[in-house]
Formats: C-alpha cells, structure tokens, sequence
C-alpha cells in the first residue's frame, strides 16, 4: 500500500514538527521560501550583536535528513482543490493527498500609518541585520560628534519580543558602546512605548511591574498607555497629540499571518485560516492547518495564542491524526497544553510563570537561557551560541557589533 502524499508549507516550527513526526509513515515534501530554519526567539540577540546571524538558523535539508521526508525551496501560488496539487513560483506543480498549511506570520501593524515605511519589524534575520547595521550606524555617527546630540531608539511593543529587545539594547549601550565611546553611548536614550496599562500582559501583575522597574534600571524609559497613531520619518506620533523622536523605530506590536494565506483560497478567520478543532480547514477535510495560520479556538473562547508551543504541540498532534485517518480511527480535537511564559530582561534578569508557579531573577535568567538552548536546532548552533553567551557573559563585550546589511 503506498503511503499517502504530504505537503507542508513552511518550515518553522509548527512545519518541522510535522515533518519528524509524520516522515516514516508517509511520503512528505516540505516546502519553504529559505532553505533553511530561522531560531525566532532568539532573532532579537543578532539585532543586539549578542550572537551571529549563523548561530540561529539550520539548514532544513539537515532537519530533515533522517525523516525520510524531501524539501522544496519556493513559495506556493496557488491550489489546485480539485486535483489536490500546490503550485510553486518556480511553477512546479506538487500533488498532493493531504496539505498542511504552516507558513508562519509576519507583522502587524494594525493600520498604523508609516509602519511599513519608518519602522523595522524583527520576523526574519534580514530584519535583525538591518536593525543592527542601522544601530551601529546611528552610533558611528553620534562618535563625530562633540555636543548634545542624541540618538533615540524606540520599541513599541512590551510583548516579549519588545521587553527581551529594549533589555539587550540597554545593555549594548552600557557596556560595549560605553567602552567603545562613552561620549556617544551617553548621548543614546532607549524608549519601550506600549498601548496597554502593563508590559508582558500574559504575566500576573506583580512580574509585569517587576519587568518595568527592571527595564528602567537599565536606562530604558517605558511608556505605558502610549498608543502610536503614526511612525513618521524621524519621529513616532501618538493619540494623545504629543510625539517623540526616533531614529530608529523598531515595530513589536503584534503578528498576523503571512500575507501569502490569500492566494491559496482558502476561509480565512481575520488574518488566519478558519480551522476546526481537529485542525483541519473548514470545508476541506484534506487540507490542515497548524501553528500562527491556524485560527483554533481555545478553551477561553479566543484563537489560541501564536507561540511557538502551540506550534510544535499541533505539528506532533497533526501526525497522530493522520495516522488516526489512516486506520479508519475518529479524529480528536486538539487541546493546547500551556506550559507557560518566559522573557529575559538583561543579566540575571528574568521572570518566568507556569500558571501560579513563578520565578524572577538569576534562577529565571538560567532556565530561559536553557530552555533556548535546548530548543535550538543543531549541535553547532548550540555550542557556538553557548560559546557567545560566555564570552559575553565574562567580558561584558558583544563582540558581533558589525555593519554588513551593504555587503
């Protein structure tokens, strides 16, 4: 009997985590515009000169040389529904006896004018080059200068993503940008500038409010019920009518998914396609959707939140229903198990929470430094990022402070 046809847009978490599951019991593509994996938990690191760009992405091929499974490198056009085949902007046409839809997200702006002109979004290592090269930059030139000149670099956003950013930026600029011109790196003022009343909303209070007084003893102003009406050249406009400069504004407000979900014609729910609780799109049994394209209702009544547990969770769960299908077995609902949140403020600053267990502190810094580590794919990756962390850890210095986004 022949195994059945399974084709995986994307190769992120939720992709990959399919792909090791589902390999020896069908014949699997995986397809992907990169040919290799981005580590996005820790792209805000080569944004901050903490690690190098190579250090958080793995070739896919690699991931997959033991499943069985073969890698596409494209972006798919269109679907075929009635002949079950995805066509590739390389116009390859693959069939296909079942579809998994895992092509992650992109950035949000939310209808913020200025967004995609002014600000630089961090959802791939393009972007996180381009952050630092402009950072560098930006200081490069402050160094010509004698006088009062100042470099405002603002984060909108206090997610985890936004706090992790304005914590590794406060510690660039204090320690190896002091060291390389203190002049210049006292003449730098970093903004974390968020809509809602508290950073890390997900968290109890009392860890968002230990966040913010963490963030301000780095030097990071936070601004809390800020909401941004406009990113313009130089200078971020809010609600309230006031404005602040910036140089160089980073965008962490939010995800959606990517906007290649509408040429597949597929129902879409917001920015994300309409799945039912067994994962698979409604109205087409044969094809599923997983992680940040899946809109799958949670027990709170609310799409489950687009994380990457959620998406390594539903990349192994669509595996065990595949192979429910193929012994005639009734498919299951799947159910999100939350295993928590965590996010690193800066050296021995961290906080942590599994439902009513929480840790701050040094002991929270070492379980998120590694639990990284141990989601990082690669033995090199691991060992060259370890190796990174030390070197910072004991010498206070970053040493991948280049600007290369011109090379």
């Amino acid at each position: 009997m022949s195994k059945p046809r399974v084709v995986i847009l994307g190769a992120g978490f939720a992709g990959l985590s399919a792909a090791k599951a589902i390999g020896h019991d069908a014949d699997v593509t995986v397809i992907d515009r990169h040919n290799y994996q981005t580590f996005l938990p820790l792209l805000y690191q080569v944004a901050t000169a903490s690690l190098a760009a190579d250090h958080v992405a793995y070739p896919i091929r690699g991931a997959l040389r033991k499943t069985g499974a073969k890698f596409r490198m494209g972006s798919p056009i269109s679907i075929d529904h009635k002949n079950k085949t995805v066509k590739l902007d390389s116009s390859e046409v693959i069939p296909f006896d079942h579809l998994v839809v895992a092509m992650g997200s992109a950035t949000a702006d939310f209808g913020v004018k200025g967004v995609s002109e002014h600000a630089l979004g961090m959802k791939n290592i393009h972007e996180a080059l381009q952050i630092r090269s402009e950072l560098m930059r930006r200081f490069e030139d402050l160094c010509r200068f004698e006088d009062d000149t100042r470099l405002s670099v603002v984060m909108v956003g206090g997610g985890p993503t936004g706090v992790e950013m304005s914590g590794a930026l406060a510690e660039l600029v204090r320690g190896p940008l002091q060291s390389d011109n203190f002049n210049a790196a006292k003449h730098i003022d970093i903004y974390l500038v968020e809509a809602g009343p508290r950073l890390l909303p997900m968290f109890d209070e009392d860890l968002s409010e230990r966040t913010k007084k963490d963030l301000e003893s780095l030097g990071v102003k936070v601004l809390l019920n800020t909401q941004v009406k406009e990113v313009a050249h130089r200078k971020i406009n809010f609600a309230d009518g006031t404005s602040l400069p910036s140089e160089l504004t980073v965008w962490a407000a939010g995800v959606k998914g990517v906007d290649e979900l509408t040429l597949l014609n597929l129902p879409l729910a917001g920015n994300r396609i309409k799945t039912d609780p067994t994962l698979q799109v409604s109205h087409y049994p044969h094809i599923w959707a997983i992680g940040d394209n899946a809109a799958v209702i949670g027990k709170d009544g609310r799409p489950l939140p687009m994380v990457a547990p959620a998406a390594l969770q539903q990349g192994r769960f669509l595996a065990s229903q595949l192979q429910r299908l193929a012994k005639g077995a009734a498919l299951k609902d799947f159910k999100y198990t939350d295993k928590g949140s965590m996010a690193t403020i800066g050296r021995h600053k961290a906080v942590v929470q599994v439902k009513k267990f929480k840790l701050r502190g040094p002991i929270a810094w070492f379980a998120w430094l590694f639990l990284h580590v141990l989601y990082l794919l690669g033995g090199r990756n691991r060992i060259a990022t370890i190796a990174d962390w030390t070197w910072n850890y004991f010498t206070f210095d970053k040493g991948n402070r280049h600007i290369m986004d011109s090379l």
